[in-house]
């Protein structure tokens, strides 16, 4: 399981859509990422209101809404596959709920979802997250660019991370530093080959992060390698 389909995993956990097998790896990965708790904190509300059912369970209600219905005739439909796009499309789309976008679904008349919302539907949720945020610009080496948008939150500090200008393959980490010098690891992730905002692979990589040290404790964000080399230090 990769850190993209771990974080994107919130929705579809929520939802029950899960196999076993990625379902214990989720929960596995709910005890490193604050993030991604909070996340499922706000996605319980939503759980309930496509379907009327309140926490996830294991166990599907008797009579479920027509929007989770077709959820799992999809679900088995791509049961041969250990992740099907939908599923992970629909997870997408139950975090930009959770995120407080404006979505509506109904179905179509062959039985597929249509979403309609007010913000740019080709954005992720950190993207969309970035977008409508106040970025702080990032200093970088080597020709690496970026910038955080951040926010306090009862359990921390929640980070939107925007990088450019690196190329792979890296193993990186973004990283909160607090005042008192704690470092603390909000989130991982791998560089391919190809990089990220380079020639040849334009786009720029968006990712969540969190960490449990408050934001008016954290003096400064790093975005360093596995081999400790620091790409982009932004101040808090």
């Amino acid at each position: 399981m990769t850190s993209r389909v771990e974080h994107t995993d919130v929705g579809a956990y929520a939802l029950g859509l899960l196999e076993e097998e990625d379902k214990e790896a989720f929960e596995a990965h709910l005890l490193f990422c604050a993030s991604c708790r909070s996340e499922l904190t706000d996605l319980a509300g939503v759980a309930h209101a496509l379907n009327g059912i309140g926490p996830v369970e294991d166990v599907a209600p008797p009579s479920p809404g027509p929007v989770v219905d077709m959820l799992q005739r999809r679900k088995a439909a791509h049961r041969r596959t250990r992740r099907g796009t939908f599923v992970i499309g629909m997870a997408a789309a139950v975090t930009l709920v959770a995120g407080g976008l404006t979505v509506g679904t109904q179905l179509t008349a062959d039985g597929a979802p249509q979403v309609a919302q007010g913000h740019d539907d080709h954005m992720g949720p950190a993207e969309q997250f970035y977008a409508d945020g106040k970025p702080i610009d990032g200093k970088g080496v080597d020709g690496v660019t970026g910038g955080l948008v951040v926010e306090s939150k009862g359990w921390g500090t929640h980070a939107a991370l925007k990088l450019a200008g690196v190329k792979g393959p890296l193993e990186c980490e973004l990283i909160s530093v607090g005042k008192s010098g704690e470092r603390r690891v909000m989130t991982g992730w791998s560089v391919p080959p190809a990089g990220y905002g380079v020639p040849g692979s334009p786009d720029p990589l968006y990712m969540h992060g969190g960490s449990a040290t408050p934001l008016k404790d954290i003096d400064h964000f790093e975005v360093v390698t596995s081999a400790g080399k620091k790409l982009l230090t932004i101040q808090a």
